[in-house]
């Protein structure tokens, strides 16, 4: 039997869909892990076979081979810990086969059973609901996810993700939240003198605009670009949408909320170009 279960990998802050393919055949017992996975996904072996084992069910006596598809993109990270058991225990009758219809899953396992943060639960949330599903995702991530419109299920554990399926606890829909803003920009006020530049960094708050600052080490470059987010208007609800959602696949959001203040960043004058986009191939 063929048991398949949605989720996504990430490219940059592309979401590119993978089908996790489940099959129990006959032969010596053995759990095979297929489709161009890193060393993360490969652990998740273990770590699906502990937290089974924590909610009282065990790995059937068979081979079981996982196949992570299209087989020739590269799989990353701990976030395909949960399709892997879902679509085990959908090949064991545990959950219903069909979820792969309804759902995208993402989460990491941990060994007593318990669902951890991943990045990226927004944008997968996204990517569901322009397919017409919905995302299971840890219950930290179920406030972020709930602002795609998505249908979601956050579930803290693998017991209670089964336990809503069997109908015996069900899951309420996470409320989107919104962080406070507790930033705290340095005042534009402080600079003295810098006429010209102080006006056009205005302009360029005003309007939106794209500022590049060149002179000599020690004009005021830096103590006016720290400066710059305390005149520009809060996000609007799309750019805190976006703002969010690359926060979400890189550090991840704090407590799932959805960020208010402007991101700035300060990197070093001798930061490389692959250093400022992060690295990468």
């Amino acid at each position: 039997m063929l048991t398949r279960i949605s989720t996504v990998t990430f490219h940059g802050v592309e979401v590119l869909p993978v089908e996790v393919q489940c099959q129990l055949a006959g032969g010596l017992p053995a759990f095979t892990l297929v489709g161009l996975a890193d060393k993360a996904v490969t652990e998740s072996r273990e770590r699906v076979r502990a937290a089974l084992s924590a909610i009282g069910l065990s790995l059937p006596p068979k081979r079981i081979i996982v196949n992570l598809a299209p087989a020739d993109r590269q799989k990353e990270g701990s976030h395909f810990d949960l399709p892997i058991a879902m679509a085990l225990l959908c090949a064991i009758g545990v959950l219903p086969a069909t979820l792969s219809e309804t759902y995208v899953a993402l989460g990491e396992l941990a060994l007593d059973g318990g669902l951890a943060p991943v990045g990226g639960a927004l944008a997968a949330a996204i990517a569901a609901h322009g397919q017409g599903k919905g995302l299971i995702c840890p219950a930290a991530q179920g406030p972020e996810a709930a602002w795609s419109g998505a249908e979601i299920l956050a579930p803290s554990s693998l017991l209670a993700l089964v336990n809503h399926f069997k109908g015996r606890q069900m899951l309420a829909r996470p409320t989107p939240q919104i962080a406070e803003d507790t930033a705290q920009h340095l005042d534009f006020a402080d600079v003295k003198g810098q006429e010209s530049a102080k006006r056009a960094l205005e302009i360029c708050a005003a309007g939106n605009h794209n500022a590049l600052l060149i002179g000599p080490p020690g004009s005021g470059k830096s103590m006016l670009a720290a400066r710059l987010p305390g005149i520009m208007p809060p996000l609007d609800p799309d750019e805190a949408l976006e703002a969010s959602l690359i926060h979400s696949l890189g550090e991840g959001l704090p407590q799932g909320k959805l960020l208010r203040s402007r991101p700035y960043r300060a990197p070093h004058h001798s930061s490389s170009a692959v250093a400022l986009v992060g690295g990468g191939s």
